[in-house]
């Protein structure tokens, strides 16, 4: 596949998530405060990397992809309540997030918390209330997304990388798995889930986003060291600043090149038995390349 073409296709995904983000929580009833911080950070922009690896698993399952919106919508508003809840002073404390100040330091702690607090259970009703999937499909999303998110998923990565000072990079590697690669391989599953695929398919479309999300979690790493501020639209150097170790401590910048290369490989070759993955093969390959 091309570049115009994965453009193309990427462009197509990430439009019909955002145009789905912009209906959500637009009521004024008088709390709207929560609504608009809820809405001020889930429309502040992104990759929408993960609602686009739900609907390319979906299409590669045979789904239109389209059915799979609300799912894919709900994995990026519990991706947005954890970054809501990662930036707050209790947590990593930063100030900006995709160029914008953080959502608490535009609507105080308490709104931040219960916003991310909303997303959360506004996540699950988006799936449960899913147009055009059966109730089984409905429940297979919903259990999926949890688990991804929860205790041993998203959750755990955090406790682990906030309260347990990871240092070896066996230690980092359980912390970007849990962290990062949780969620991207839940969201993955989730289009899976939403078509109704087999083991086979999901077994694929899941070691390609596990791998996938620790490629990513290193060059995030990488570019805290080396990146532009601009570019990334928050503060560099913050890890070292909390005297956090990374990846680039542990292999130095040459060696992450080389890790993030190597899952890279791994999770294409994860997809050689599937048919039409020219699109994830390239979204791998550009994500391991990424500035920003």
């Amino acid at each position: 596949m091309d570049k115009a073409a994965f453009d193309a296709r990427y462009g197509e995904y990430r439009q019909a998530v955002e145009d789905y983000l912009e209906s959500l929580f637009s009521d004024k009833p008088h709390w709207a405060d929560l609504y608009d911080a809820m809405r001020y950070s889930l429309l502040a922009g992104g990759k929408r990397l993960r609602p686009v690896l739900a609907l390319e698993a979906a299409r590669l399952c045979g789904l239109d992809w389209r059915l799979a919106l609300p799912s894919a919508c709900a994995v990026e508003l519990v991706h947005t309540y954890s970054l809501i809840h990662d930036d707050l002073p209790c947590m990593d404390d930063d100030d900006l997030r995709r160029g914008k100040p953080t959502n608490h330091k535009v609507y105080g702690e308490t709104l931040a918390v219960l916003a991310g607090d909303a997303l959360q259970p506004e996540a699950f009703r988006l799936i449960l209330t899913a147009p055009g999937l059966d109730a089984a499909r409905r429940a297979d999303c919903a259990l999926i997304l949890a688990q991804a998110a929860g205790a041993d998923g998203m959750v755990a990565g955090q406790v682990l990388d906030t309260l347990h000072s990871p240092r070896t990079r066996e230690e980092l590697l359980e912390v970007h798995s849990l962290k990062t690669g949780a969620m991207l391989r839940g969201a993955a599953l989730m289009g899976c889930a939403a078509a109704g695929a087999g083991e086979d398919l999901r077994a694929a479309l899941g070691s390609y986003a596990r791998e996938l999300g620790v490629a990513f979690q290193i060059r995030d790493d990488m570019l805290d060291v080396v990146g532009n501020e601009e570019s990334l639209g928050k503060t560099l150097g913050s890890d070292k600043a909390d005297g956090k170790t990374t990846y680039v401590d542990v292999l130095g910048l040459t060696g992450c090149e080389n890790a993030v290369r190597m899952c890279t490989a791994s999770a294409k070759a994860a997809l050689a038995r599937l048919p039409e993955h020219e699109f994830l093969d390239v979204l791998a390959d550009s994500l391991a390349e990424r500035t920003g």
